[in-house]
């Protein structure tokens, strides 16, 4: 009973203490696993019917007609289906920290600018600053990270406490645990999401510390890196066309493309991601060889935490627990204060009656 007071208190507090910060990042972390999705609902004007019916040179014409001075294309991607064609350019000047882009979304058909948005704009761009980081300057990474910590021992102590005290394990799957609702939406939500809770705080610790995981693991590269070329100086001026670059790779290409990637320093070599191939495409922009996508690496450890924890390139399945990994623990976060506060009442009214005897 000792040990189980201990816990309980640790549970408590940790609940408590952090509940202002759990529900912001539970639920952005529920709605970034179809972030796509989201971000369709809430910009509807960058959708079209239409499939794309131009070539390459004519969306980038059109992309570099809507840029401002001094910006410069960086890439092409195109929809699976139907849809617009997306572009995407560097502004100009140095910048700290993630570069910004600018992001042009053109109709499928004659190119006519549907939409444009700074990278760094957006409901969907601020959720993930908000998960990521929660908006704090420099150390907020490491800040989630510890909440991850403490969520992992929450979700811990939690079943540890939900475990009958006498009885079987059937007997903690009874609906009227508690005297009140709150209680028992708290004790029964809580058993049914600790485990994949457990399973999203420990992967969200190894992506807010990369280097102390990497270690433990041997992980050579640290953190997930991000597409090739992001953040790289773009060249200002190419020797080939976007249309003489993807007839080279033609060859080497499975499937439909999916992006084209201008040049950048200091490889100066176009890059093109095809359905069906792991790794991009490679064209010289000087000689113009085509180079294949390299063999395939191992997954390294620290990519698939990032997968396991955003639900990226997973089973439907696991999407959907990812989801309510995220959903529960915000109302279990709810029910827990409503808890703590019904019992300071109660205890109020306690001392209240026992004051009030020794006084009669």
């Amino acid at each position: 009973m000792r040990l189980r007071r201990a816990w309980f208190q640790v549970h408590k507090w940790i609940g408590l203490l952090l509940a202002i910060v759990i529900i912001p990042l539970c639920l952005t972390g529920s709605a970034l696993v179809w972030d796509e999705w989201v971000n369709d609902a809430l910009n509807p004007q960058r959708s079209s019917a239409a499939v794309p019916q131009q070539n390459a040179e004519f969306y980038a014409a059109a992309a570099r007609q809507a840029l401002e001075s001094g910006e410069t294309l960086l890439s092409l991607s195109w929809p699976e289906g139907a849809g617009a064609v997306m572009a995407t350019a560097a502004q100009p000047g140095p910048q700290r920290g993630r570069p910004v882009r600018t992001q042009l979304w053109l109709d499928p058909v004659d190119g006519r600018v549907l939409d444009k948005a700074n990278s760094g704009e957006g409901a969907v761009r601020v959720m993930h600053v908000i998960h990521g980081s929660l908006m704090i300057p420099e150390v907020g990474r490491k800040v989630v990270g510890w909440i991850g910590v403490a969520m992992l021992i929450s979700s811990l102590t939690g079943l540890w406490l939900w475990w009958p005290f006498k009885g079987g394990f059937t007997r903690g799957l009874r609906w009227k645990r508690m005297p009140t609702t709150s209680g028992n939406l708290h004790h029964q939500g809580g058993f049914w999401i600790t485990i994949p809770l457990a399973i999203l705080s420990f992967t969200g610790a190894w992506i807010s510390f990369p280097a102390f995981f990497g270690a433990l693991s041997g992980d050579p590269g640290g953190p997930p890196r991000g597409p090739r070329g992001f953040g790289a100086a773009p060249i200002e001026q190419v020797m080939m066309s976007p249309d003489a670059v993807i007839a080279a790779a033609k060859p080497l290409g499975e499937g439909p493309l999916l992006s084209l990637s201008w040049p950048t320093e200091p490889d100066a070599a176009w890059s093109l991601r095809y359905e069906g191939l792991d790794a991009p495409v490679t064209v010289s922009d000087a000689s113009g060889e085509a180079t294949p996508p390299p063999p395939a690496e191992p997954e390294s450890t620290a990519r698939l935490m990032r997968r396991i924890h955003d639900g990226n390139g997973m089973p439907v399945w696991w999407q959907v627990l990812v989801f309510l990994g995220g959903l529960i623990p915000a109302g279990l976060a709810v029910t827990g204060v409503m808890m703590w506060l019904r019992g300071r009442r109660v205890k109020g009214s306690v001392r209240a009656a026992f004051s009030a005897q020794n006084a009669g």
